[in-house]
């Protein structure tokens, strides 16, 4: 039988928003939070999803814990402080664990500085290298949270956030703790970019995954925080599949073996039939290796009966932080404000690529007529590290 380690709370904070209220509402309605912008491309206007708000002062605390990453965690923290605040009180400060997924850190700051440092022959006073060090956004919040429980980050590329909250899951199944903060957040950079440029993955338009015309990824940035407990809520984490193929560096298995065995594993570890899910978040890049990865491993699993999407046209590919967005998103789906059971829209052109299978993607409006009751998101990264989360509704 599955045990359901239960997802009580979210904080979010991404291109489509920084409250749950308003990225549910811009989700379901197709708004798209990715905008051209050349702020990290050194000239070149590339689709961003980028998160263009006021955060969180973090002014008071020691520098090396001074990042925008950092930040931009604290703004989802800040959502589902009054929750860890009870867990806390209730369970004792070492009980309460913080597991989260990154791989950016504090990059940006060490660029800003390395650029000072070029034209004064100084390094800024407001600069640690401590900054972009993986372990940040952990310690960060568990100092927050005045959580005492292990406190660890998880740095898997594009799996890391969905690696994180499998992690989260086996401390409490362990006993180890009774509450984790879970999920990720990544902040974009220059050195980002360049590196994706250098690959030949950005696209310049919005990306448009399962399309004929796909021609690459659209970076973006977020943060997003639950709260896992055994306490019964609405939705839970109830199985998840990691693998390592370790095809390419980059590249992924066109056969797509280890993203099938994690698929497969999750149901298992759930004790879910393919047929029994209401929908897939797939990890849908646009580009178009894993896009034919991908099409043809849900198709093969699934058939064309499952509704699937991407929605990185919505938000940018997060990288560190994609898991935990995408299992957001798909926790928004599956709440009961949902009633009429809207599901996370695919944009794109509707060219079909004649070489995929022809998935059932979901169109704006489209709905089930209730909220999802089982959903699957994939994560597959560079490496071959690959992730797949399977989320019940109770």
């Amino acid at each position: 039988m599955s045990v359901s380690y239960y997802l009580s709370q979210l904080g979010v904070a991404c291109p489509l928003g920084r409250s749950r209220d308003e990225v549910a509402q811009r989700l379901f309605a197709g708004d798209s939070g990715v905008v051209a912008s050349d702020r990290y491309s050194l000239g070149r206007t590339v689709p961003l999803g980028l998160v263009d708000t006021t955060l969180p002062s973090l002014d008071d605390w020691p520098t090396e814990l001074r990042s925008r990453n950092n930040r931009l965690a604290a703004a989802a923290a800040q959502q589902i402080a009054p929750a860890v605040a009870v867990a806390v009180d209730r369970y004792g400060a070492h009980r309460v664990g913080v597991v989260v997924g990154t791989s950016t850190s504090g990059i940006g700051e060490s660029e800003t500085a390395l650029r000072a440092l070029i034209e004064t022959g100084s390094w800024r006073d407001d600069f640690h290298v401590a900054q972009q060090e993986l372990h940040s956004p952990a310690r960060v919040l568990a100092h927050a949270f005045g959580a005492t429980g292990p406190a660890h980050v998880v740095s898997t590329a594009c799996a890391s956030s969905a690696k994180a909250m499998a992690s989260a899951a086996r401390l409490i199944g362990m006993g180890v703790v009774d509450v984790v903060v879970t999920g990720g957040v990544d902040t974009l950079c220059g050195f980002t970019l360049a590196g994706f440029a250098s690959l030949d993955l950005l696209s310049d338009r919005r990306c448009n995954p399962m399309s004929a015309n796909r021609d690459g990824i659209n970076l973006g940035e977020a943060a997003a925080l639950f709260l896992m407990t055994r306490e019964p809520a609405v939705v839970s984490l109830r199985g998840w599949g990691e693998s390592s193929d370790g095809y390419h560096i980059t590249a992924p298995d066109p056969a797509g073996t280890g993203a099938r065995l994690a698929i497969e594993q999750a149901l298992t570890r759930a004790g879910e039939a393919a047929s029994g899910i209401d929908y897939i978040n797939l990890h849908g890049t646009g580009t178009r290796q894993n896009d034919a990865m991908e099409a043809t491993i849900v198709d093969a699993i699934f058939g064309d009966r499952t509704p699937v999407s991407s929605t990185k046209p919505l938000t940018g590919h997060t990288l560190g932080a994609a898991g935990a967005l995408e299992a957001a998103l798909c926790w928004l789906a599956m709440q009961e404000e949902n009633r009429c059971g809207q599901l996370p829209p695919h944009l794109w052109d509707e060219i079909r690529d004649a070489a995929l299978p022809p998935l059932h993607l979901v169109a704006v409006g489209d709905s089930l007529g209730r909220p999802p009751c089982r959903v699957l998101s994939n994560s597959f990264a560079f490496g071959g590290a690959n992730a797949v989360l399977l989320f019940g509704r109770e």
